[in-house]
């Protein structure tokens, strides 16, 4: 599939089992976590995790993210997490909990060469001065959660090929489409010139489904029900 496709896929996660069957597949191309993953996950040791990952996952882009709220503290944690590996991204949220922006601490940090993912866009002006304050200083994904979007009853479809555009002044920027609701939205991404699509282990395992037939998915839906009703027993 991944031979048709220009966006790239990154699995999204914290469950260290799912992420080293999916590096082993190489049509995942990078890793995305974040706090609230790892805390489902029974992560309690936040470093010692992430170094552990990525003893497996030397060569793949993977993002760790900042927790603090403090922008001075959110600068010493994301360049601590930086000098992890030459593959890691830092993600940095797009405000602090007061809704601060921190652009400023973007500029600062790629000016230093950090290599960032921003995270938590959800409009087209934050889009926009994520992608200014970045410039082109080092790689960098800006994360936009489509998915979120969508889930407010926005077609987030507009705003994603538009952020396409306005990131376009600066090559080593890529936008990330963040939480995705089903497969079809790695299609989305891809129709649009998206960069990248995160996505979750219960969605990328419907990747074998893509170009099934569907009349023999239909005749497999129908057994299905029918052999449910047979095993409950069920009687009119």
């Amino acid at each position: 599939m991944s031979k048709a496709l220009q966006v790239k896929i990154f699995a999204d996660g914290a469950d260290k089992s799912d992420i080293l069957r999916l590096y082993a597949n190489p049509e995942i191309k990078g890793f995305t976590t974040n706090p609230t993953l790892m805390r489902k996950a029974g992560i309690t040791d936040y470093e010692a995790f992430a170094k552990d990952i990525l003893l497996s996952v030397p060569d793949r882009p993977i993002s760790f993210e900042v927790f603090s709220d403090d922008m001075d503290e959110m600068e010493r944690q994301a360049l601590k997490i930086a000098a992890w590996g030459a593959n890691v991204y830092v993600k940095i949220p797009v405000t602090n909990t007061l809704g601060v922006p921190t652009y400023a601490l973007q500029h600062r940090l790629a000016q230093q060469r950090v290599q960032l993912n921003v995270t938590a866009l959800m409009t087209l002006d934050q889009v926009r001065q994520v992608s200014d304050a970045l410039e082109d200083h080092a790689p960098s994904n800006i994360s936009v959660f489509a998915g979120r979007i969508a889930d407010t009853g926005i077609d987030p479809l507009p705003l994603m090929a538009e952020a396409v555009s306005v990131m376009r002044r600066f090559p080593k920027q890529q936008l990330i489409w963040a939480s995705p609701r089903e497969l079809l939205n790695i299609f989305h991404a891809d129709t649009i010139g998206c960069h990248i699509i995160t996505v979750t282990a219960d969605v990328l395992k419907k990747l074998s489904l893509v170009g099934k037939n569907l009349d023999q998915y239909s005749l497999e839906t129908v057994k299905m029900f029918r052999d449910d009703a047979v095993a409950a027993g069920f009687a009119l």
